[in-house]
């Protein structure tokens, strides 16, 4: 199993499709899917809504049958939401390609000049949903991972040395404020030159971040 992050600029006929839907709204972002029908063409999910300058929650109407089902918390002009999303008839047949066994997990982010897609399935599946959304746009952004379900999953993405040397730093006190560690004490902790450890260092902590904005 893999974790694909996908980032697509909309296609013409796609901005003018999802048009209605930015009336209000800056912004989708899922924070959980509940329910994912592609038989009847739509989506439940937890989602933090961003509205427009201008605009209240209240005023939000989508269009296709697709509602804001509660507000569970405001925040300025961001409201996690549990959001209804229905697609229109005419595209329900093109949703059901989408129907590749795959898990729909975060970060998933829809506004009117991007979309991220973030999903979990085996390679083949993978590589066909790739292929497919490359029809509703340009594919500028996308990465891979292997799926892992461990507490410190975030740690995933290094390469084992990196993975090591940075939690030596962290065990160490390198991360502390203030420091309980310098560099060149963490280098003879590790037994690398100073300059070897902060190159390490430098890239965990590169793909580290990279891996967090992905799709911000």
């Amino acid at each position: 199993m893999r974790k694909l992050t996908l980032e697509l600029i909309p296609s013409p006929a796609l901005r003018k499709l999802q048009k209605p839907i930015f009336k209000h709204i800056e912004s989708f972002e899922l924070l959980e899917m509940l329910k994912f029908d592609f038989e009847m063409g739509t989506r439940i999910g937890l989602m933090k809504v961003k509205v427009k300058e201008g605009y209240s929650i209240k005023e939000v109407e989508l269009p296709y049958g697709s509602q804001i089902l509660s507000v569970l918390k405001e925040e300025s002009d961001k409201h996690v939401c549990v959001v209804k999303i229905q697609v229109p008839e005419d595209f329900k047949n093109i949703l059901k390609e989408f129907d590749l066994n795959l898990i729909w997990t975060t970060p998933l982010i829809i506004n009117q000049d991007k979309r991220v897609y973030s999903c979990i399935g085996e390679n083949e599946s993978i590589k066909i949903f790739v292929e497919l959304i490359k029809k509703y746009g340009a594919v500028i952004n996308i990465s891979f991972q292997k799926a892992a379900y461990r507490e410190h999953d975030i740690l995933s993405v290094l390469t084992e040395k990196q993975r090591e040397i940075i939690i030596a730093a962290n065990k160490y006190g390198y991360y502390d404020y203030p420091k309980k560690i310098n560099s060149q004490q963490l280098s003879q902790k590790v037994k690398l030159s100073k300059p070897t450890l902060i190159q390490h260092l430098r890239k965990a902590e590169g793909r580290i971040m990279a891996n967090i904005f992905t799709g911000y």
